[in-house]
């Protein structure tokens, strides 16, 4: 039986174990440019040549992307059929199985050591499904965890994905978030993997005209509070200065 799910109590506060994050709130990248983007700031970030963790903010456009426990047996349309649309295929080391990315998705990738951080995998996840939670209770969507699979549902219709890789200690990857994208390439996979499950919206659920840059400074906001930090706007030549001049 699914419970009704009531957002979980933290309170931002700041202390000396408590380090300011870097944040980039990007627009829309290729999905293989994020993710040599996040490869190299994992190197930066376990070398210390970046000191801080770092939030990437960003869409990306179609694309189904592969995790460890593989997928493709759970894409039910042939590759000639993507290819008439130009949606690729990418294999990937995040956890979990096939998914689709497209505009209208929000994707927040942080780049976290966990061990500095003290979050172990479990209550890292945990907070990022709290972030997810609580951005779509802001538009009246009541959204709860199922222990079957990570991320968060609408009954049982998935509307926040959660995958993540460690490297070294770092991880990466990290969630999608259903706004106000098409739906329609979700029935060319079992999402998941899981089979006899749907998948929803942020703006179909609200019957709401939700707008992304709403969603990105809601998301914002309760981010903050759930990891008790403190996001500093930086840019994406910023962050590629540090990285090549040190």
């Amino acid at each position: 039986m699914l419970v009704e799910e009531k957002p979980r109590t933290y309170e931002r506060q700041r202390n000396a174990d408590n380090k300011d994050w870097l944040f980039l709130n990007l627009p829309m990248m290729e999905y293989r440019q994020a993710w040599d983007l996040q490869s190299r700031l994992v190197m930066a970030r376990k070398n210390n040549v970046i000191d801080s963790d770092i939030l990437l903010l960003l869409e990306h456009p179609a694309v189904f992307t592969l995790g460890r426990r593989g997928g493709r047996e759970n894409l039910i349309v042939s590759s000639e059929f993507l290819d008439k649309f130009g949606i690729p295929v990418i294999q990937i080391e995040r956890g979990g199985n096939i998914t689709y990315h497209g505009p209208g998705q929000l994707i927040a990738y942080p780049i976290v050591d966990l061990e500095v951080a003290r979050l172990n995998v479990d209550t890292y996840v945990e907070r990022l499904e709290e972030t997810m939670i609580r951005t779509a209770l802001n538009f009246d969507v009541q959204a709860h965890r199922n222990p079957l699979n990570r991320g968060i549902w609408v009954g049982n219709n998935k509307i926040g994905s959660i995958g993540i890789a460690l490297r070294k200690g770092v991880s990466f990857h990290g969630l999608a978030l259903n706004v106000n994208l098409s739906l329609e390439p979700f029935t060319w996979i079992n999402p998941c993997g899981l089979k006899n499950v749907g998948v929803t919206s942020i703006k179909k659920e609200s019957r709401q005209d939700v707008t992304m840059q709403v969603v990105r400074h809601v998301f914002i906001n309760h981010f903050q509070t759930v990891f008790e930090i403190e996001l500093v706007p930086s840019s994406l030549q910023e962050i590629t200065r540090a990285m090549t001049t040190t």
